[in-house]
């Protein structure tokens, strides 16, 4: 997801490390905080890869900043994870959030509608947790208040997204 997450803001802008760190952690969250730890050592990396470019640039009232910018490599990496994202890609939800908010970046409707039928095809399958054997679970079915919870926001969401999904790949047919 944070690898994605750098493609992705890099490809639209040259980015400070700071500011991308500010809107990787808007995009991840109160779930998953990025510390500098994390960030900077995936950024290093990145860079001896060929995925980006570091720039000093003067800074408008301090010292010289360091500009991150993608390569042309770093630009196909982005396109061809969106084209053919991983397994976790489609399934962790997390993850998902990270792809959806750079689909736009693959401006091939058919390669779009591609990924998105993955995940139709992902939410559509039984979940185990809400199955017993061949028969699905209802809320009534939890006795306690707190999985009754759970179970009703997870089919809410659910069927929210099936509804989004199923509207955006008829207008993506169009």
């Amino acid at each position: 997801m944070l690898e994605l997450a750098v493609l992705g803001f890099l490809y639209d802008e040259q980015l400070h490390g700071y500011e991308l760190r500010k809107r990787i952690a808007a995009l991840a969250g109160h779930v998953r905080p990025i510390a500098d730890g994390t960030l900077y050592p995936l950024l290093k990396r990145m860079e001896r890869a060929g995925l980006l470019v570091r720039e000093l640039q003067p800074g408008q009232a301090a010292a010289p900043r360091h500009m991150l910018a993608l390569t042309a490599d770093g630009r196909a990496a982005l396109l061809d994870r969106l084209r053919a994202p991983d397994e976790l890609d489609i399934t962790d939800e997390n993850r998902w959030f990270a792809l959806l908010a750079f689909l736009r970046h693959l401006q091939d409707p058919t390669a779009q509608a591609a990924v998105l039928r993955r995940r139709l095809d992902f939410l559509t399958q039984p979940a185990s947790f809400f199955w017993e054997g061949d028969r699905p679970l209802r809320a009534a079915d939890f006795d306690d208040p707190f999985r009754q919870g759970l179970f009703r926001i997870a089919t809410a969401t659910t069927r929210t997204e099936l509804t989004w999904l199923r509207e955006t790949l008829t207008s993506l047919k169009g």
